[in-house]
């Protein structure tokens, strides 16, 4: 897949993220306009009118949510997906907050009309579909939130999110047409029938148009090789295609041994060059759920890839002095295919990695990086938390000073790739504007997206 001018090129991202901004404005406080030019009903103050509003805009919310989540690549493209699916939690958190303020206004306008509403055993149908959404979207919101405290698999919980959302917005539609209110004209009614034929559509592209399409290409795996830190690399060649082009640092849903259709993908970075579109590689390290099990993944096993995905990548800075790689963990992956394509370019630029690991046992691709080293101008630096007794490198956590005794003195001029831990993370880039980094010399990525 060759990607658009609109996602390589910096002005070309800044123009397509800011049409998505405006739009995203647009469609949710759209439904507002249905409030201030259509028919007002009879004796309603303006608090009851205020509540419709929130409640019109929390719907609206949840209706975009199907569309930015469909992970289409001209709407990722601008921010990455990983900056996306952290949208997505944060502003749905805020639409459930419009949407729960909703009845508490109208108990609290008019408690004597609403108040009854309550009883749902012999309250009217449309206020059963308002309680049933309710419950539906606070339900979203627990198993989301503490999904590993209730035990949830990925797969579980993916599927359980999955029904709940368009039930919710089934419910929420239909309490909506029950009511009534603001429906009188044709464009009215226009709106809330379109938002419905979205989430119809966007489903039916994710749920048939894309396993049809990821059908159609195969891969069969062809070897799986045990790395250090309980970590396995996982080969994969196309069967019966040309392959996937990729740029160095993206990633795919990955689904192995199973059918397309079925919901047991999985978000992984590729390790492998970005030099071959033949061969694949992913390293996924033994987690939960069924990476304790990659290991056992037999050669032949069939495979398919949705992807490429992410803007972690520096071949989006392809103008940098250098680059400085910080890592940490499983973190390591996606740099690493960045590090293996730069060596088959032939890159002559100066590069850094900076790798922090629990233990020495854990230095995922340690036998590579000598290599990598006399490949590239690379000076790779292992942090170790606990380290063997004949030690003679870094030990600690990767910090202010042991980022400043190791940087570049022109660091200003490098980019600046983080991955890893999230508290890691957040440190080493609170971190490296103190000591001269600008921020638009910082890029991140978050390789939990669930």
């Amino acid at each position: 897949m060759k990607p658009s001018p609109l996602t390589t090129t910096r002005g070309g991202r800044v123009l397509l993220g800011t049409f998505w901004i405006g739009l995203y404005f647009l469609l949710t406080i759209g439904p507002l306009a249905i409030i201030f030019f259509g028919h007002t009903p009879p004796g309603r103050g303006f608090w009851i009118e205020l509540s419709v509003a929130l409640g019109f805009i929390g719907m609206a919310m949840i209706t975009v949510q199907f569309v930015i989540t469909a992970r289409i690549g001209h709407i990722n493209g601008p921010y990455g997906i990983d900056v996306i699916y952290r949208f997505h939690r944060q502003i749905s958190i805020l639409s459930i907050t419009l949407i729960l303020i909703h009845p508490i206004m109208l108990f609290v306008a008019d408690p004597a009309q609403y108040l009854p509403l309550l009883r749902i055993w012999d309250a009217p149908l449309r206020a059963v579909l308002a309680w049933l959404g309710l419950l539906g979207l606070i339900t979203i919101a627990a198993t989301s939130i503490w999904r590993v405290k209730f035990g949830l698999s990925y797969e579980t919980w993916r599927i359980l999110h999955s029904i709940l959302a368009v039930a919710v917005l089934a419910f929420a539609l239909g309490h909506v047409l029950g009511v009534g209110h603001y429906l009188e004209q044709f464009w009215q009614r226009g709106m809330w029938i379109g938002m419905a034929a979205v989430v119809v559509l966007v489903s039916g592209y994710v749920r048939l148009v894309k396993p049809l399409l990821m059908q159609r290409k195969p891969w069969r795996v062809t070897n799986v090789k045990r790395e250090c830190g309980r970590s396995w690399t996982v080969e994969l060649e196309p069967d019966g295609h040309k392959g996937m082009r990729f740029q160095p640092g993206q990633f795919a849903w990955v689904t192995i041994g199973r059918s397309v259709w079925m919901i047991r993908e999985h978000p992984f970075s590729f390790s492998s060059s970005a030099e071959r579109s033949d061969r694949v590689a992913f390293t996924i390290k033994e987690s939960g759920d069924f990476t304790n099990h990659i290991g056992k993944t037999k050669p032949g096993t069939v495979a398919y890839l949705d992807g490429p995905h992410g803007v972690f990548t520096i071949d989006r800075r392809p103008d940098v002095k250098g680059a400085v790689f910080i890592a940490g963990g499983i973190g390591v992956t996606p740099i690493m295919s960045m590090l293996r394509t730069l060596a088959d370019r032939g890159d002559t630029r100066r590069f850094m990695l900076i790798f922090g690991c629990p233990t020495w046992d854990e230095v995922t691709f340690r036998d590579e990086w000598p290599e990598l080293e006399k490949r590239l101008n690379l000076k790779v630096v292992i942090v170790l938390d606990d380290p063997p007794k004949d030690w003679e490198g870094e030990t600690g956590k990767i910090d202010e000073a042991l980022l400043k005794r190791h940087l570049p003195e022109d660091r200003a001029e490098f980019e600046h790739y983080i991955c890893g831990p999230p508290a890691m993370m957040e440190s080493v880039r609170d971190v490296l504007p103190t000591l001269g980094v600008p921020a638009e010399r910082i890029e991140m990525e978050e390789f939990e997206l669930a």
